[in-house]
C-alpha cells in the first residue's frame, strides 16, 4: 500500500468479477476490501484508492484516460513485463513525443474501455530537442497512416 494522500476514483462496472481480474493484474496486487457489488484497491505502484462497483450498466466514462508516472524508464520496463506476464495485452510506445512531452510509456484497456497508462517523462517539449505542440498533434491527425503508425493510441495523445 503507497503512503497518503491518495487520489480517489470510484468506477462503475458491469461485470465486477472480470474488472477485479484486469485490476489485480494491472496493479499485481489483490484488492484490500471485498463486500458484495464491491471492491476496493490500494496499489502500492501509486497513491491511488481504487473503487469498484457492479451497476450492471457501466460503459467507461467520460475521462480521456488515467496514467500512472514512474521515476525511470527502467521501472516502466519493469511494469511492462509485469503486466505482459499476467497475460494482459499492451500497448507500447517508447521515446514519443506527446504534445507536451516526451515519453516512454505504454498502455492497457480495463474491461470497461477505460486506458491506463504507465510511463515516464523523459523531457518536456518545450526543452531543447523537443517537438513544437502544433507538429506533433499535426501528425496525429493528418489522417496520414505512415504517421499515425508512429503512435498506436492516437485517440489518447494530445486528448484527442
Amino acid at each position: 500500500m503507497s503512503d497518503y494522500p491518495k487520489i480517489h476514483l470510484s468506477f462503475p462496472v458491469r461485470d465486477l468479477e472480470r474488472s477485479v481480474a484486469f485490476y489485480e493484474k494491472f496493479f499485481g496486487e489483490e484488492p484490500v476490501k471485498t463486500r458484495p457489488r464491491y471492491v476496493k484497491f490500494l496499489p502500492s505502484i501509486a497513491p491511488l484508492n481504487l473503487a469498484l462497483y457492479s451497476d450492471g450498466t457501466a460503459a467507461g466514462d467520460a475521462a480521456n484516460h488515467f496514467g500512472i508516472e514512474v521515476r525511470d524508464h527502467e521501472t516502466v520496463l519493469r511494469h511492462l513485463q509485469r503486466i505482459r506476464g499476467s497475460g494482459l495485452e499492451t500497448r507500447e510506445e517508447m521515446d514519443v513525443d506527446c504534445c507536451h512531452a516526451n515519453q516512454d510509456k505504454f498502455w492497457v484497456q480495463d474491461p470497461e474501455g477505460r486506458e491506463w497508462e504507465i510511463y515516464v517523462l523523459n523531457r518536456d517539449l518545450d526543452e531543447p530537442g523537443g517537438r513544437e505542440e502544433e507538429a506533433c498533434c499535426a501528425d496525429l491527425e493528418s489522417g496520414d497512416p505512415s504517421e499515425q503508425a508512429r503512435s498506436s493510441v492516437t485517440t489518447t495523445c494530445c486528448g484527442g
